[in-house]
């Protein structure tokens, strides 16, 4: 969907400005127990993939596993009162709106911030970085929410 769709649609981003990682939606969606080195893998795989398509060097690759390396810190940080269930993975309509805000946009601006700074090389232009890193975020998050409010079951919500 990246590469063929995303891509063409807004191929110079949002006002040249913002960018959707729609790809991401796969690695933040993984179910909760999904074992880290699976997690490091498929972050790895995903990101060297997008590298290959859009040549840029290793950029996404180095912010993918990175994300991938830091989900399972973030989803610790978040843990509910009662726990996770085996089961449970992440999905707006089991864990709130306001936790699924919350880790969506702490994943992405990590993503954001690594993609962006490694693909400037450094810290100059610090604050067109910012608003690059802020209205991306902003823009793959409202898209992944409409991917989660329109592909995930609603169900029931156990909590």
């Amino acid at each position: 969907m990246q590469v063929f769709v995303v891509s063409h649609v807004t191929p110079t981003g949002l006002f040249g400005l913002g960018w959707c990682f729609l790809y991401l939606g796969f690695l933040l969606f993984l179910p909760i127990a999904t074992p880290i080195v699976v997690q490091l893998l498929l972050g790895f795989a995903m990101g060297i993939s997008m590298d290959v398509f859009f040549d840029s060097g290793g950029v996404h690759a180095v912010a993918t596993v990175l994300v991938a390396y830091l989900r399972p810190w973030v989803l610790r940080l978040l843990t509910p009162r009662d726990g996770y269930d085996a089961s449970d993975s992440v999905n707006i309509h089991r864990m709130g709106w306001q936790w699924f805000g919350v880790y969506v946009v702490l994943l992405l601006a990590i993503h954001h911030a690594a993609f962006f700074f490694v693909e400037l090389g450094g810290f100059r232009a610090v604050g067109l970085t910012l608003g690059k890193i802020f209205v991306s975020v902003l823009f793959t998050g409202l898209v992944l929410l409409i991917v989660q409010l329109v592909f995930f079951p609603a169900g029931r919500r156990s909590r």
